[in-house]
């Protein structure tokens, strides 16, 4: 009888790990789900093979415990801004530690780890790099120096799908706006790459032994400003909006204000995010891994348009 693998995903009730889990359910996996709020993921429990679980910390003897008998776990534990309660060291640095030290300890084999494009390398950090991309980076080289589990790290530039927080956002904004819509940062350059191509990405890693002790940058076909994404959310969205360049100043301020109002709408950390256009650099992992990226064009009116 073939045995039953199994999978614990870090993160797995969100937007990307969503998509995984029915990749993943596709390739005969049982997936554990760790949250704080089962209550909340109540349709997951709807699939078979899905299992949620609750779990209110995060110590390395509870992560112990959820990898028990896993083949697989998967890192998806990401923030983009700092809290009280949150800061990058702590999410994106101190939890792959213990989870490093955990999967250890219940001897899984293998780890897939969410990092972020361009994730500064330790040790090649500037005055102007962000504190997120220092931390991915940083939590990004612990996993893929780990001997056990063996790691495959992936870095994508902003993800798009249905639920997402990058078009539904800015349509949400233009929705609201009166108009005109001011903008920091208009001409930072990202792919958009699409969900579904993230999470194929990740499961046909487990195919390819070459993939271990590696990270791939995930890009979609297109490269398009920041200026640009508002423009194409407003026309599939049927508004007009006349986008209003903010300079570099006007941006810091914005960014100096925003980031003391609740939920931190864009911070000084995201303005230095911002410096470094999130395109793929070298080659593109979905590519190497034989997917063919997809475009913004054949998903976002699906689930923005008006029509």
């Amino acid at each position: 009888m073939k045995k039953q693998l199994k999978a614990c995903i870090l993160g797995g009730t969100g937007f990307v790990g969503r998509e995984l889990v029915q990749q993943l359910l596709v390739r005969g996996y049982q997936c554990r789900l760790p949250t704080r709020r089962p209550h909340r993921h109540r349709d997951l429990k709807l699939y078979p093979g899905v299992v949620v679980t609750p779990l209110s910390r995060l110590d390395t003897a509870s992560l112990r415990e959820l990898f028990n008998h896993c083949d697989l776990v998967v890192n998806l534990v990401g923030i983009l801004n700092e809290s009280a309660r949150s800061s990058f060291q702590q999410v994106h640095v101190e939890l792959v530690e213990r989870m490093l030290e955990a999967a250890r300890a219940a001897e899984v084999p293998r780890l897939l780890h969410m990092s972020a494009l361009h994730a500064t390398v330790p040790g090649q950090e500037t005055a102007e790099t962000s504190a997120y991309l220092k931390s991915k980076g940083a939590g990004e080289a612990l996993a893929l120096a780990a001997e056990t589990p063996k790691a495959t790290a992936f870095r994508p530039s902003v993800i798009f799908g249905r639920g997402d927080s990058l078009f539904n956002r800015f349509a949400g904004l233009i929705d609201w706006a009166p108009g005109f819509f001011p903008l920091a940062c208009p001409g930072a350059r990202f792919a958009p790459v699409w969900v579904g191509d993230v999470a194929e990405a990740m499961v046909r890693a487990l195919d390819h032994p070459e993939s271990i002790g590696r990270a791939y940058d995930l890009c979609g076909p297109r490269a398009l400003s920041l200026r640009e994404l508002v423009e194409y959310t407003a026309k599939v969205r049927g508004r007009r909006v006349r986008v209003i360049e903010l300079s570099d100043k006007a941006a810091q301020r914005q960014a100096r204000l925003f980031e003391r109002l609740p939920g931190k709408p864009f911070t000084m950390d995201n303005y230095r995010s911002l410096q470094i256009d999130s395109l793929c650099a070298g080659d593109n992992g979905l590519v190497e891994l034989g997917i063919a990226p997809t475009d913004i064009d054949l998903e976002v009116p699906r689930y923005l348009g008006t029509g």
